[in-house]
């Protein structure tokens, strides 16, 4: 593993270009080391990041849930995950959407990794978590429908990589994250 040696470019001047409830997009006029410059544009979210959870309903069993994408307008097999509240630390944040979404907390966590999506033009990161230990407790969330929760064997996540529902890129990291490392 390398290190690198290269200097963030300078920022010049950074505007407003848009918003929404969930997002804010800055534009950015950018120096590079080199004498370049660019304007990029990137997504800040306006949030405390996010969660995703791979909640173990036993040793060999995962739970899902399906719900409606709006960006796909589609209906996605994935892993309950949420923003995190004002206030509300990640493993907080992760055992309240596993409440919401599946009607289980968990007494145990396991930070598996933190990731983003697309790191040149969206800034939120998700924090992934395994989680064990269950009991049935529920939470109303904001989900327009009730979710499907659906349970399914570990030792058919191959299986599960193959699905055409099941595409969302964090959650497929966070099976690979748990079956390559708590198997």
């Amino acid at each position: 593993m390398s290190s690198s040696s290269q200097t963030l470019p300078e920022i010049l001047n950074k505007s407003v270009a848009a918003c929404s409830r969930f997002f804010k997009i800055e534009t950015l006029q950018l120096r590079f080391s080199n004498g370049e410059q660019r304007e990029f544009e990137r997504m800040q979210g306006g949030n405390q990041g996010a969660v995703l959870v791979v909640p173990f309903y036993d040793k060999e069993t995962i739970l899902l849930i399906r719900e409606y994408a709006a960006g796909t307008h589609s209906y996605e097999l994935g892993f309950p995950k949420g923003l995190i509240d004002p206030g509300e630390t990640p493993v907080e944040a992760a055992n309240r959407e596993l409440k919401e979404e599946v009607g289980f907390g968990a007494k145990e966590f396991t930070e598996l990794k933190k990731v983003v999506m697309a790191p040149s033009y969206f800034s939120s990161e998700m924090t992934l978590f395994m989680a064990k230990d269950l009991y049935p407790e529920s939470l109303i969330g904001d989900e327009p429908e009730p979710l499907e929760v659906i349970k399914w064997p570990l030792s058919k996540a191959d299986e599960l990589l193959n699905r055409d529902d099941f595409q969302e890129a964090r959650s497929i990291s966070a099976l690979l994250w748990v079956m390559k490392n708590y198997k």
